[in-house]
């Protein structure tokens, strides 16, 4: 009786145990994530600012970078401290215009509690362009 129980203990053990090992291979890294959006594009000369509306989809990839754009052009700015980004901040800037530009500074704000986590700066942006 007791084998039995132990031989069940075990079987419990390791099904609890595989969807967490399973999950765990699937998560990406934050710069898989970036390679993954950069596939099949090649780095053009980094710019100073990008239009508002090249910018409208934005996306941050953790300890990395903030990404934004879409269709054949995207840009990538690693920021001041790409080491403080998270993808469950908000990021909160001011523009003066129609552009976004390095040296602007985006506020992060935790997205559950609201409240303010510090800040980044923008640097150059390196457009990446579908070859094709």
């Amino acid at each position: 009786m007791n084998k039995a129980l132990l031989i069940l203990a075990a079987a419990a053990t390791a099904l609890a145990a595989a969807p967490s090992a399973i999950s765990a291979k699937a998560k990406t890294t934050p710069a898989e994530q970036l390679d993954k959006l950069l596939a099949g594009r090649v780095a053009g000369k980094p710019v100073s600012c990008i239009t508002l509306s090249d910018s409208r989809d934005m996306q941050v990839i953790d300890g990395t970078a903030i990404v934004y754009g879409w269709g054949r052009t995207i840009w990538v700015n690693r920021t001041t401290d790409p080491a403080s980004l998270d993808s469950d901040d908000v990021l909160v800037s001011k523009v003066w215009g129609s552009s976004v530009c390095k040296l602007d500074i985006m506020q992060q704000h935790d997205r559950s509690g609201g409240f303010n986590r510090g800040f980044v700066s923008l640097v150059e942006f390196v457009p990446y362009r579908k070859v094709g």
